[in-house]
Order: structure tokens, then C-alpha cells, then sequence
């Protein structure tokens, strides 16, 4: 008998789920002659499975991979208005091959911003309409809703931050405020990425503590709630992304027994967690041509389950200031001059306190890419960290 935990739709999404049921209706409706089951091309719902599956944070391997690589081209194609609408509205090219990037942090927002803030029928009307200017008046409402949406979730990171601080001792963090829980989430992703721990983020309903959770690899956040279940009222979700409900006056226990828990998995799995950056190669700037970053884009879609290589570049030599941008100038940007007038564009996003000074070696652990504007594609690398080179 198959293993409930090895089945292999045991890691689809809803909208994965909901793709498999209508494929196998249709099957079934053509072995009994009904016309609907050739009417009907499944593949045409390829662009709404990719969707899900990837905003989900699923991971992205077996079928979810097969879904998220088509689907993607799907959306690409852009044959909804509505899917054209919001590509328009969020900052992206008409035809543009789309990535996993692309829909985790600005289309996907876009849409879930709706269900946090206002109403989730707003989406769903903008993705059914065929009326052009009803899509963009859905594009355009959903993205007032994002900006706000960012605003907010701004406000909620900061504050449950520190929080947080004060219990950096512990291996699972639980923040708990009078927030809307529907934006804790995102802000839950961000702190789990800035303290490289689960986080749960609970916001307030009356007397109910609700909000969402994120994991780092190694630990299944299902399976440590499984040891708390006595003091929650509603939880679920996959692995690495939860959402949870418990009376208020339960969050300091729970807080307690949820990090018991993370550290009962951290105890068996020792890796997880590490506050390293795994590299996936050391290479040298002139290494970064044109056939390696096309070689790259066929390794996506990247994910969860399927990560994205982050690669070391050695002996890096900033011949200028680099050039801050962004509130408060948190980010930087930058170009490497390379042989035969080649250039390497460096982002990074959150490192202008840190930004490294001209003249000095470092390496950089960039994730490589191109970059695509207004038809024109250029060679980029995105700096995830720095440090003084060893190399020279």
C-alpha cells in the first residue's frame, strides 16, 4: 500500500489539486462519449496551476516542476486579458518570458493582497473578464491594494521584529501583536529569512491569535504544530508555509512548545538552519558569459525544492563608489567592466549600509541571471553577500 507521505500528490497546492481533478474529469468524460471531455483542453488552465503552485511555495519538483514550467510559458503567452493586465501593472513587459521570480514577488502579491485586504472575489472577477477595461480597472484596484498592502506589512515587520530580537536565543520564534492577520505572512517570510529560523507571526481577532508561519529546510512546521495541537484551535498547510488559529491566552505556551519542537527537528537534522551560504561554484567574473546564463535559465523554474545556485565570484575589485538607491539608500547597484567591453550588472537589495568600498578585493556570492528591459537583455548578478577576498 502506498505511503500517504510518499503519494505524489501529497505536495500539490489547491490549484495543483484542483488541475489533476478537471484532467481526470475530463478523462473519464471522454471514455463515456460526453462531447465536454474534447471540448474542454485542460491545457488551457496550465497558466492558473502554475499560478498557485508557485505563489503556494510548494516545492517545485515532480509534478509541480512539469506544472510550473509550462504553466509559466502559458503566462507568458498571456492569452487572459486579465493575466495581461496584471503583468502590465506589475512592472513587466508585454511577452516577456516570465519567471518563478516574477510571480512570487509581484504578481502573486498582487493578487493575494486582494484576499488580505479587501475582498477575494476582486482577482477572481479580473482573471474571468474579457472586457479590456475591466481588467485594467481590476489590475489598477489590485495594485492601490498591494501599495498598501507593502505599507502595512512594513509596519507589522518592524514592530515584530523587535520583538523578536529580545529571543534570538531560541530556535523557533513566535511574535504576537494587534496586527490584521491576514499581512502577517509576508512578514513572517521576511523574518524568517533575516533570522534564519521558523517564524510564526500571530495577529489578533478578539480573543483568537491568528496569522501564518514560514520554515528554513529541515524543518516541517505540519509536523512540529502536530506536538502543540491541544492548544490550537484551526492549523494547516505544507512543510514550509503554515497558517494557525488559537485562543490569545494560549500564544505564551504555545511559544514555548513550538520552539521545544523546532528544536526536537533541528536535533535530527544538525544541517538545517546553518547560517551559512552554500556556494554552488566559484567562478571569476569573465567566467559569466553568454552561454552560461542561457545554460542557467534552463535549469528554472526555481523554487522551493529547486533552488536557485548561488555562485562565488573571487577577487572582486570595485573601481568606483558604487550607486545607492531606495529609501534611506538600502540598495546598491553597480557595473563590472569586462573583457571586450562586456559588462556584469551588481543589484543588491538591502546592503547600502554594507555596501563594499572601491579598491579593496572581496567576493561576492551573487545569484546570475539575465536582465530583461524594454527588449534588451544584459548579463546581471544579484549580491546575496560579501566578504574581504582570501584570494589575493
Amino acid at each position: 500500500m502506498l505511503d500517504a507521505a510518499d503519494a505524489p500528490w501529497q505536495s500539490l497546492c489547491t490549484a495543483g489539486l484542483t488541475f489533476k481533478l478537471i484532467h481526470a474529469i475530463l478523462k473519464v468524460l471522454r471514455l463515456s462519449g460526453d462531447s465536454r471531455g474534447t471540448t474542454i483542453v485542460v491545457k488551457d488552465y496550465l497558466d492558473l496551476a502554475a499560478l498557485g503552485t508557485i505563489a503556494d511555495l510548494v516545492p517545485l519538483r515532480a509534478e509541480n516542476r512539469i506544472l510550473a514550467s509550462h504553466g509559466l510559458k502559458a503566462l507568458s503567452d498571456a492569452r487572459r486579458p486579465g493575466v495581461r493586465a496584471l503583468i502590465a501593472v506589475s512592472g513587466l513587459e508585454p511577452g516577456q518570458t516570465l519567471s518563478s521570480t516574477d510571480i512570487s514577488y509581484r504578481i502573486g502579491p498582487r493578487i493575494n493582497a486582494s484576499g488580505r485586504l479587501a475582498d477575494a472575489a476582486i482577482p477572481l472577477k479580473l482573471l474571468l473578464a474579457d472586457s479590456h477595461a475591466d481588467c485594467q480597472d481590476g489590475a489598477a484596484q489590485l495594485d492601490t491594494l498591494n501599495r498598501e498592502r507593502q505599507e502595512i506589512d512594513r509596519k507589522v515587520t518592524e514592530e515584530a521584529t523587535s520583538q523578536l530580537e529580545g529571543m534570538l536565543s531560541s530556535p523557533g520564534l513566535v511574535a504576537q501583536g494587534d496586527w490584521h492577520p491576514g499581512v502577517v505572512g509576508i512578514a513572517a517570510g521576511k523574518l524568517c529569512r533575516t533570522f534564519t529560523r521558523p517564524v510564526i507571526v500571530l495577529g489578533r481577532e478578539g480573543d483568537v491569535a491568528k496569522g501564518s508561519g514560514r520554515s528554513v529546510l529541515g524543518v516541517n512546521l505540519v509536523e512540529v504544530l502536530q506536538t502543540c495541537h491541544d492548544l490550537l484551535g484551526n492549523y494547516g498547510g505544507h512543510p514550509m508555509a503554515v497558517g494557525v488559529s488559537m485562543p490569545l491566552a494560549n500564544v505564551p505556551e504555545f511559544r514555548r512548545r513550538f520552539a521545544e519542537g523546532v528544536a526536537a527537528k533541528l536535533a535530527t537534522q544538525p544541517v538545517a538552519g546553518e547560517l551559512t551560504t552554500e556556494i554552488s561554484a566559484w567562478v571569476t567574473p569573465e567566467d559569466v558569459s553568454n552561454q552560461v546564463l542561457d545554460e542557467l535559465e534552463l535549469l528554472q523554474p526555481f523554487g522551493e525544492g529547486n533552488p536557485e545556485p548561488i555562485f562565488g565570484l573571487k577577487g572582486v575589485v570595485f573601481d568606483r563608489p558604487v550607486q545607492k538607491f531606495g529609501e534611506g539608500d538600502m540598495n546598491f547597484r553597480h557595473t563590472l567592466l569586462l573583457s571586450g567591453g562586456r559588462r556584469l550588472g551588481l543589484l543588491a537589495w538591502r546592503m547600502g549600509s554594507r555596501a563594499p568600498e572601491p579598491g579593496k578585493a572581496i567576493d561576492l556570492a551573487v545569484r546570475l541571471s539575465w536582465n530583461r528591459w524594454q527588449g534588451r537583455k544584459s548579463a546581471q548578478a544579484e549580491v546575496i553577500d560579501w566578504r574581504f577576498s582570501t584570494s589575493r
